[in-house]
């Protein structure tokens, strides 16, 4: 198993990409927090866990709250002495351009997928430190590399993401820390979902995205689960401060 006896924090554990990993990680023998505004699903989120004979716990809350992510954190290594993967996969997403994106709304998407991302590393990095290891995974989107239409705030944030990993990859590297970001393409998600609902023509989107890719599909949150079992896994001990796409040929058509 990749990360036997291993401590592990998903946020966005409740749905999504953020389940699927977790999921996958206690497969492969960690312990898994599951963070998320949404308590109910991230129960049955550690349900599918336990139910595989895995380990976890649930912590509900909003993934922006630094004091939130400190406790979260704190408590973890003093359970279990030690914290080795971070996953930020807590995603939220409003539609818009600049023009339309109200600020409210922007606030949230920023403090949800940036503060979401820089308070958790903030929280965990000093643990790693500590013990000279650990891996964070972040979640950027193929949108921050190639542009999109009217989806200003999300595309924005993803884009910070790109840059604070790639600086955090720097910042700590001789801590032994490696910090890394996934860039999915549409990926078939309650996300993805409420993206296409939008529209007016939400099934016509969907066509149009699909077609987007150059494998003529979306992707599986399972599928993007295990890119990020690599980077979390010493699979990737020497990968550091890269943003790897699971896109489905996104960015190559």
């Amino acid at each position: 198993m990749r990360l036997k006896e291993r401590v592990a924090i998903v946020t966005g554990a409740a749905s999504g990409i953020g389940r699927a990993a977790a999921l996958l990680f206690a497969r492969e023998g960690a312990f898994v927090a599951l963070v998320d505004c949404d308590e109910a699903s991230a129960l049955r989120t550690l349900d599918a866990i336990r139910d595989a004979n895995g380990q976890g716990s649930v912590h509900q809350g909003d993934v922006g709250d630094g004091d939130l992510a400190k406790t979260i954190v704190d408590g973890l290594v003093s359970r279990h002495g030690r914290l080795d993967v971070l996953m930020t996969a807590a995603g939220w997403s409003c539609g818009g351009t600049v023009v339309t994106t109200d600020p409210a709304d922007w606030d949230a998407v920023f403090r949800t997928h940036v503060s979401g991302t820089w308070l958790w590393a903030r929280a965990a990095i000093p643990q790693m430190q500590r013990q000279n290891k650990g891996s964070i995974v972040t979640i950027s989107s193929q949108l921050a590399i190639a542009g999109g239409r009217s989806n200003s705030a999300y595309i924005a944030a993803k884009g910070a993401i790109i840059s604070l990993t790639r600086t955090m990859a720097v910042d700590f590297a001789a801590d032994g820390i490696r910090v890394n970001a996934i860039a999915p393409g549409a990926i078939e998600t309650p996300l993805l979902q409420r993206s296409f609902a939008r529209h007016v023509d939400s099934q016509g989107m969907r066509e149009t995205s699909r077609n987007r890719h150059a494998m003529k599909r979306f992707g599986t949150a399972e599928e993007v689960a295990e890119a990020a079992l690599h980077l979390a896994s010493d699979a990737s001990s020497f990968t550091t401060g890269i943003v790897l796409p699971v896109d489905g040929g996104w960015l190559a058509a």
